[in-house]
């Protein structure tokens, strides 16, 4: 696949290569040399995504962004939105 610098020495990813490497607006590249190429990585950050999981003691649906992050039940999250008007 070909591409072109642009005048602001920008380059446009084809869509089918975001597609593929999951690549949206705004997500952030490593960019090395490697000899006469330009290498480009993206940077897996991660994204505390929250969903919906049942709590393996309680068997309760508890709110989680993941492994390392805390569990809210639902009273927890009840009482905090609570305190929204």
């Amino acid at each position: 696949m070909r591409t072109k610098v642009s005048t602001k020495g920008q380059v446009v990813l084809p869509s089918r290569i975001r597609r593929r490497l999951g690549l949206q607006p705004g997500d952030s590249l490593d960019a090395e040399m490697d000899g006469e190429r330009i290498i480009l990585t993206p940077r897996r950050e991660r994204r505390g995504i929250a969903r919906i999981v049942k709590d393996p003691v309680t068997g309760l649906p508890v709110l989680t962004a993941g492994t390392d992050a805390a569990k809210l039940t639902s009273e927890q999250v009840h009482e905090i939105l609570a305190d929204f008007p």
